[in-house]
Formats: C-alpha cells, sequence, structure tokens
C-alpha cells in the first residue's frame, strides 16, 4: 500500500515502445513478461476490460488508483481541447488509469510529437506499455511529484492530469502541483477535472486554490453530466514558475 505522505516509495520503470524489453534507471535490460493487450471496446454497452481493470485495481489499491471508473470519451474530450495539443512537441499525462483520456490525446498529436505517461499503480502501467504500440508513447511507472526527474524543466507543452486530487493529502497536492508549473514552458497549459460531488470539500477547495496561486490564468469548464460521477473540467496556463520576471 503506497503512504500518503510518500509517494517515492516506488522506483520509476520507463516502458519503451517496444514490447521486448523494459528499460530502468540503469542500463540493465531484461525481457518483459508477456502482456495481454486489452480487447477492443464492444458495440453494446457492457463493462469493457478496461473498465474492469481499473475498478479492480480500486479495491486492491485505492490509495494508487483513486478512482472507481475509467473517464468517459466525452469528458476525455473536453479536457482535450482547445489545449494545444495539436502544435506540441511534449505532451505528458499524470495518471492515464486504463487509456480513457490517452486515447483523446493520441489522435490530437503531430507525427514527431512524445506523449510521457506517468502512471503510479505498477499493473495499470504495465498494461499501458502493453497496449500502445505507438513510438510517440512512454509509459513510466512512477510519481507524478517526480515529473522534473523524468522530463527536463520547462520543456512541456501540455500536462493532462486524471490524478483524483481530493484523495491525496494537502502536501502531495503542492508537490505535483509544483513539479507540473516547473516543468510545464511559460505558455504551456495545464488541464485536470475535478468531481462535482467532492467539489465542496477542503481538499478540493484547496487544490483550486494552489492552482490559482501557481498559474497566472484559470479557466473553469462546464460540468460533463455524463460522465460518472460528473466532472468539471479545469485549464490553467502561464506557470507563474517560468514567467519571466518584470524589472
Amino acid at each position: 500500500m503506497v503512504s500518503g505522505e510518500n509517494l517515492r516509495l516506488f522506483d520509476f520503470t520507463l516502458f519503451g515502445s517496444t514490447h521486448g524489453e523494459v528499460v530502468g534507471r540503469g542500463t540493465t535490460r531484461c525481457g518483459a513478461p508477456n502482456l495481454p493487450r486489452l480487447a477492443a471496446y464492444p458495440t453494446r454497452r457492457e463493462r469493457t476490460p478496461a473498465e474492469m481493470s481499473i475498478i479492480a485495481q480500486f479495491l486492491r489499491h485505492p490509495l494508487r488508483t483513486g478512482a472507481v471508473a475509467a473517464s468517459s470519451a466525452r469528458l476525455a474530450r473536453a479536457m482535450t481541447e482547445n489545449i494545444g495539443i495539436e502544435t506540441a512537441s511534449l505532451v505528458v499525462e499524470l495518471g492515464p488509469g486504463t487509456g480513457a483520456i490517452t486515447d483523446a490525446i493520441l489522435p490530437r498529436m503531430m507525427p514527431n510529437a512524445r506523449l510521457v505517461l506517468v502512471e503510479l499503480n505498477p499493473a495499470l502501467a504495465a498494461r499501458m506499455a502493453a497496449r500502445y504500440a505507438d513510438p510517440r508513447v512512454q509509459v513510466v511507472q512512477g510519481s507524478a511529484a517526480d515529473l522534473v526527474e523524468l522530463v527536463a524543466p520547462g520543456t512541456v507543452d501540455v500536462v493532462v492530469s486524471g490524478l483524483p486530487w481530493t484523495v491525496m493529502p494537502a502536501s502531495v497536492q503542492g508537490k505535483i502541483l509544483g513539479a507540473v508549473d516547473e516543468a510545464l514552458r511559460p505558455d504551456g497549459q495545464f488541464t485536470t477535472f475535478a468531481y462535482l460531488h467532492a467539489a465542496r470539500t477542503p481538499l478540493a477547495r484547496q487544490f483550486v486554490t494552489k492552482l490559482d496561486g501557481l498559474f497566472g490564468s484559470l479557466e473553469r469548464g462546464s460540468t460533463v453530466w455524463s460522465n460518472l460521477p460528473p466532472a468539471r473540467v479545469l485549464r490553467a496556463g502561464l506557470p507563474r514558475a517560468r514567467q519571466t520576471p518584470v524589472d
């Protein structure tokens, strides 16, 4: 079980786009296990393998997973619209889970762009690495709080987050948002969502206050009622850590 006070418990494991190997922090290489690909989504509405996977992981590790259902396609579209993914060179997704939002990001990306997926849950990270053979994609099993150890500061164009902010201690919220702020370019964009039922909780309010303090602009989008549970998109821009001081 992950300690809420220490998200650095897990070392990074970088899964390359080639399924035959797993590359860690050092130079050691070893054969990756045969991991099943996700089945195609059925035409009639029943629980998909992705949904079953995230439910199972939530029941086993609620602090690592944080959501009982995958984000809906409508929420994924709302989160990836009008944030510059189409012209971005480097996109980061925090907490991709089973890939619901990833599936909305990839079609918008340029052929030569990079997408780094940072997933804390080892089982979900391995599943994502098996699912995406796209050479633009890298899957990292590790903490979002360590983002600036994965990418150079000030180089990320867009950060998309599916993290469960309202189940994190305030100190962890601050560490992750600070890392996002440092990783983004001066004109970078950050987008995430908040579940409507938790919007008035103290942790949710603290999260929005932190966003206001770290970014020069904050936009609250409309509520996606069809998502389970309903959620509102939040978009933030002009990260203050990358702004040039004015004399």
